[in-house]
């Protein structure tokens, strides 16, 4: 009998087991000082507490209780707003406009780099100066026009 592409349910098992396992938590602990890094990072809105979460693979409850412990904020009595945009995001928005626009910059330098080469071979193959040299005179137009 064939259930999702696996022969026999034996096989389905193993990989459920093996997803579980693969899914446990791991019991880690991290260093007051990473913690206390953490926290200020937190603190200056340079992180969210999601951010943070998601890059260590902690709870969010883990990193409110950093927060609580180790946030001279909190100790002083004050509050903060930890949540809302952190400047975090607002960096990688300008880093990816950054790239982005690196890109259309480097399109644009092998267009010209193109139409020079262009350039310099229709002028070698025909003869003919396209480009004006900066000691060529300037073109007077088509001459005098004769009105009738």
């Amino acid at each position: 009998m064939t259930v999702f592409g696996f022969k026999n349910n034996s096989r389905m098992a193993n990989l459920k087991t093996f997803r579980k396992a693969f899914k446990q938590s791991h019991n880690r602990s991290f260093s007051d000082k990473f913690k206390k890094d953490i926290v200020r990072r937190v603190e200056k809105n340079e992180l969210t507490v999601s951010e943070v979460a998601i890059e260590f693979e902690v709870s969010r409850t883990s990193v409110y209780k950093w927060v609580y412990k180790y946030s001279n904020l909190y100790k002083k009595g004050l509050k903060q707003v930890i949540e809302p945009m952190s400047s975090t995001k607002k960096i990688k928005d300008l880093q990816s406009r950054i790239k982005e626009l690196e890109q259309i910059v480097g399109q644009k330098q092998i267009k010209l780099d193109y139409f020079e080469k262009l350039i310099e071979i229709s002028e070698s193959d025909y003869n003919i100066d396209i480009l004006k040299k900066k000691d060529s005179k300037h073109s007077s137009g088509s001459g005098k026009t004769v009105k009738k």
